[in-house]
């Protein structure tokens, strides 16, 4: 892979990372509600979906996604489901602050935030897909694959993991003005629509045609 092909694949993981999509989502509503540090539990969460994904597409699981209605399927449902849950439990949250207790700092909140960062990362079939269309444009097949492989992923999660803190931090710097009065409800019913808007919209995509 030539340094050209890297920075053409660099640029257009920059604009895919910066597209708000669930996992920015995640990370912008727990840096309000939880700060910036403990978002990093959600974000690196989503990253190991993300180097999951990589694996699968690296032995060709994402082929077989490809070619399998059913399994595609069944991955869709299931990871529009979830966000649409945590759409419902944002939304009725009662919580009128964004004051973080003592008790959230503990090592069980901190596994919840990467569990739910690992489901979110790992909720969406089209991720594996992009991988197995998307990586092998950009590998050069007279040149030993693996390390391309490696340079691929090592870019793609670099710029994913500071896109996904950068948005918490800036959220988490707006959770002061969020704190007077109603604002934390509001933000909590907006947030929460937008997480059942985004499992509805994961519900409606279709696999691709195969040829």
């Amino acid at each position: 892979m030539s340094f050209d092909a890297w920075l053409l694949y660099a640029a257009a993981v920059l604009v895919l990372t910066l597209t708000p999509g669930p996992a920015v989502l995640m990370c912008v509503t727990n840096g309000v509600n939880h700060g910036a540090r403990l978002t990093l539990a959600s974000a690196l969460g989503s990253i190991t979906a993300v180097l999951g994904i990589m694996a699968c597409s690296a032995v060709g699981l994402g082929a077989v996604l490809a070619a399998s209605e059913t399994l595609f399927h069944a991955i869709k449902w299931a990871g529009a489901a979830y966000l649409i849950y945590i759409g419902i439990t944002t939304f009725r949250s009662s919580a009128s602050s964004f004051d973080v207790p003592d008790q959230a700092r503990s090592a069980g909140t901190v596994r919840a935030l990467y569990v739910q960062g690992l489901l979110v990362g790992a909720s969406n079939p089209k991720a594996l897909l992009f991988f197995t269309a998307f990586f092998p444009q950009f590998i050069d097949p007279l040149a030993p694959r693996m390390p391309q492989f490696l340079a691929l992923g090592a870019t793609f999660v670099a710029f994913e993991l500071t896109c996904l803190m950068v948005y918490a931090t800036f959220a988490a710097r707006l959770a002061p003005w969020l704190r007077e009065r109603g604002r934390a409800r509001l933000f909590n019913r907006v947030s929460g629509a937008t997480f059942i808007g985004a499992g509805f919209l994961l519900a409606t995509i279709r696999r691709a045609s195969t040829p």
